[in-house]
Order: structure tokens, then sequence, then C-alpha cells
């Protein structure tokens, strides 16, 4: 099977609601993976990137790029964080900057690492959202960073929305609350990926 199509997309504020224990612990998790001090991070939009950002330790030196509004409001004033916001045409839905200009934007920066969010992960068509800007965004993100981390709560495992972004095979780590299992989990080993459950 294909896996599950998904339905309509939800706003931020009300996906932030949902499993926020599990996306809290997924961010907490992610600090692993910053760079070393003075390095560079992507931000992706979305509610478990959100929690990634409020996770970052007080005093952490680092440069990071988002098209995320509420990304860019929880890191705004930190000591140590150099924030650019990406511009671009702010979806309401999201609070993400989207189109043209941000992908181009996006398409000049090299950064060390992206910490990316998905509405669906499958062994199949691997990445996926439901709105093409913001496929194109994600896509350049991935495009621009040495090092990729996808950050997933469990409930997008095995879910497909509309418009693919990206492959398996382009993310280097997949953090998630619980362990995949079966063919996605399948998928992810063929393609290199190492998966953390964050606790």
């Amino acid at each position: 099977a294909a896996g599950v199509l998904a339905g309509a997309e939800s706003g931020v504020g009300e996906r932030e609601a949902l499993g926020a224990d599990a996306k809290r612990a997924i961010g907490e998790a992610a600090q692993r993976y910053l760079p070393p001090a003075g390095g560079s991070v992507l931000f992706d939009a979305g509610t478990t990137t959100i929690a990634a950002a409020r996770e970052v330790p007080v005093g952490q030196r680092l440069t990071a790029i988002t098209n995320s509004l509420p990304v860019a409001s929880a890191l705004a004033g930190r000591d140590g964080v150099a924030l650019h916001m990406l511009g671009g045409r702010i979806r309401g839905l999201t609070q993400a900057a989207v189109g043209s200009g941000t992908v181009a934007e996006i398409g000049l920066l090299h950064a060390d690492v992206a910490f990316l969010g998905t509405n669906g992960i499958g062994a199949h068509r691997g990445l996926s959202t439901p709105d093409a800007d913001e496929a194109a965004v994600k896509t350049a993100l991935i495009r621009a960073a040495d090092f990729v981390v996808l950050l997933a709560d469990s409930s997008k495992f095995d879910h497909e929305s509309l418009v693919a972004f990206g492959g398996l095979g382009e993310i280097d780590v997949l953090i998630a609350d619980a362990a995949p299992t079966g063919a996605l989990a399948t998928a992810l080993a063929d393609h290199g990926v190492d998966v953390v459950v964050a606790q």
C-alpha cells in the first residue's frame, strides 16, 4: 500500500497542541546535532522545528536562518544567536515565508545543519507536504545544508501529503518519538538514515 493520504492541512496553533510532549522531547534530542560554536543552522517551518528552536541552549553561539515566524520569535534576542529571517509571502496557516524569492534566497546559502519538518514520511514517496510553495522551500533547505536532520513525530510515519519534496536518501538523521517499523524502517536503513528515538 502507498500509505495513508493525509487530509486537510491544519494550522500551526492547532498542530502545536497535538503531541506537545513528544515534540518537546524531539526538540531536546535535536540539540546534539547543533554544529560547533559559531556554526549555522537552517530551521524549517513546523511545530517540531519550533520545539527544537525553543530548546536551543542559552548562550549557544550559532547563526540561525529560518522562514518561520514562530521559530524566529523563539530565537529573537537570544544571547549568542545571530538570527536571519528569510523573506517572502507569509502563509497564514503555517506562519512560514514561501515563494520564489524565498527559494532564491536559500539558494545563496551554505549551512552546516538543517532542522527539517514534514507532514508525511513514507518508504516509497519519501518526504511530503500539502503545499507546493512550502515543498519548494523544504527542497531548497535540504540542498543548502551539509547535514539534514528530520524532526517528525510518529503520526507522520507512512503518511503521504500532496507534494513530495525530498527522498529518504537526502536526510542524515530522523529524530522521532517512536521507532519506525515495517517498510519504512527498512527503507530508512537501506538509505543509511540514522534513527534516534527521543526519550
